[in-house]
């Protein structure tokens, strides 16, 4: 019996001790996340202002629709370079489309 209890604690504390493999993500992966998480936030901050405007307030808006732009042209960044690292050609016509969308955006206020 204490044998028993000396083994499942051995096999317990090897556990508990070794290290966890950890997967890096690759290149590919980062800028991929990198453009999710800025399309997104540019897209939150968008409804932000559109629910300010709705509530008769302009406060900020410009400054806040700058932001969103910045952060949509970096997110188009980030997806060329996930598509080059992959090794696959970028769709340019939704790309140049969405460039210029958030480009006007920057330049409407």
């Amino acid at each position: 019996m204490k044998i028993f209890i000396f083994k499942s604690f051995i096999v317990f504390l090897v556990t508990i001790i070794s290290p966890v493999q950890i997967h890096a993500d690759t290149a590919f992966d980062v800028y991929i996340n990198d453009f999710y998480s800025k399309s997104n936030e540019a897209r939150k901050i968008l409804k932000e202002i559109e629910t300010t405007l709705k509530e008769g307030s302009r406060k900020n808006v410009c400054s806040r629709q700058r932001e969103a732009a910045n952060l949509g042209l970096l997110a188009n960044k980030s997806l060329i370079k996930a598509f080059e690292i992959g090794g696959e050609e970028p769709p340019i016509e939704a790309l140049n489309s969405s460039q210029k969308r958030w480009e006007s955006i920057l330049n409407e206020c």
